[in-house]
């Protein structure tokens, strides 16, 4: 059953080189079948943590603390808008594009190293409001595509 949520969308797509560094936007990408984001430093396909996806809004937490947001600072595959991730339980599915498909398999992390937000700011979002996830169907995914949930896992 698929809940429309048409102010739900993505801000960005990011990519690193090198993990534990910050992301850099880079507009579009392709989400691979048990892999994640094509040229992410993270994507892996023995992974249950292929990409990450971070809302704007939680990101706009950090304003308080004098830290402008952007999207990939937090090391993000996908930056969203308009749709509350964290409701979003282990065994949720999203489309992204209309294509794509994920399957939430975390939420949050534990940081085992500090990374460069938290040695700047002293606090990082991430730990508490990412969410992860493996792709369980191949899509291009850009800029403004819409997210819709299809599936609502269940507690655990």
């Amino acid at each position: 059953m698929e809940h429309k949520t048409p102010e739900a969308r993505v801000i960005a797509v990011c990519t690193s080189e090198k993990r534990g560094t910050k992301k850099t936007p880079v507009g579009e990408g392709f989400l691979k079948k048990n892999f994640g984001l094509e040229g992410d430093a993270h994507a892996k396909s023995d992974s249950h943590r292929q990409v990450s996806l971070l809302a704007y809004e939680s990101m706009k937490k950090m304003e308080k603390k004098g830290f402008k947001p952007a999207p990939g600072i937090f090391a993000e595959n996908i930056t969203t808008k308009g749709i509350d991730l964290l409701t979003l339980k282990p065994g949720s599915r999203i489309s992204i594009g209309g294509e794509a498909i994920l399957e939430i398999t975390q939420l949050g992390k534990i940081c085992h190293t500090k990374c460069e937000i938290f040695k700047l700011v002293g606090e990082c979002v991430m730990p508490t409001e990412g969410i992860f996830a493996r792709v369980v169907k191949n899509g291009k995914i850009q800029n403004k595509d819409q997210i819709h949930i299809i599936q609502i896992g269940a507690d655990q």
